[in-house]
């Protein structure tokens, strides 16, 4: 016999609404899988609905509300669900960069933590007081192997001038950390690009976000804050949030000027420092 999940319709709105939709299947006398098969989804991805484990796309609510004879029910649901923030354990970023397919990032002070260096990350963690540093350093470092996987989500980074600049961790970390952006430009699924100091006032001015796209689910917008991070699926807020980036890559320098623009950055400050890629002269 399989486990059902217990679940909690007080957790938040997005587990209120799995709760109906279990409600409502069970009511109908429909397994998972016969209601995957109605409403052209997995039987699987139904009962991560149920369960809050993933938020279904806006188009599969009519499909879900019609299949079980809500009459309207499911989707005036969603509407309020939707605008809430999604529950603390679905903020984690590690597991929104796991499930994506697509990443899009706007960093206005620092290298986003996918393409950060061990110094790198090991200097902007300990302004964090982390109880075990070398504990959190690993679990930055661990999250960058989504880049290496057979089929890797697109990351696409929009890094402002500033970042190339704030020198983290020393010279020779930020030598390092430079050198590893020219080095991440030649992945076919990164593209980086530096919103120069000469764009003035622009869209990202209200600090740094984070767009994840999913095949099977609804975008997701994330920001993180002194205290606790925030993210929604709300198509309105990820919509604004997605209108955002565009103006801040129409505004960024292209991939091939940023790098090249990284690479004078190099020149002009960490001439002196060796290059890490070369390895100890000899």
């Amino acid at each position: 016999m399989a486990h059902v999940k217990c679940l909690d319709p007080g957790a938040s709105p997005l587990h209120f609404f799995g709760s109906e939709l279990r409600r409502l299947r069970e009511r109908a006398g429909l397994t998972l899988a016969q209601l995957g098969d109605i409403v052209y989804l997995t039987g699987s991805m139904i009962g991560q609905i149920e369960t809050a484990a993933k938020t279904p796309k806006d188009e599969h609510i009519p499909r879900l509300d019609t299949a079980l004879g809500a009459d309207g029910a499911l989707v005036r649901l969603w509407e309020m669900a939707k605008r809430q923030r999604l529950p603390s354990w679905y903020q984690r970023i590690a597991h929104l960069e796991a499930t994506a397919s697509e990443i899009r990032v706007f960093q206005a002070q620092l290298v986003h933590g996918l393409l950060q260096t061990p110094d790198y990350a090991r200097a902007v963690l300990r302004v964090s007081s982390h109880d075990d540093l070398d504990a959190a350093v690993e679990a930055r470092m661990d999250r960058q192997r989504i880049l290496r996987r057979t089929e890797p989500p697109l990351l696409w980074v929009v890094l402002d001038e500033a970042a190339l600049y704030r020198e983290i961790g020393g010279p020779q970390v930020m030598a390092g950390q430079l050198a590893h952006l020219l080095d991440a430009q030649d992945a076919r699924n990164v593209d980086v690009q530096v919103l120069p100091f000469k764009a003035g006032a622009h869209a990202g001015v209200l600090g740094s976000f984070n767009i994840y796209s999913f095949d099977d689910q609804s975008d997701v917008a994330y920001m993180e804050g002194y205290e606790e991070a925030w993210a929604t699926a709300n198509f309105k807020d990820v919509r604004e949030r997605s209108r955002r980036y565009d103006r801040l890559r129409a505004s960024a320098l292209s991939p091939t000027d940023s790098a090249e623009l990284i690479a004078r950055v190099m020149e002009e400050r960490y001439e002196h420092v060796p290059d890490p890629r070369r390895g100890p002269m000899a």
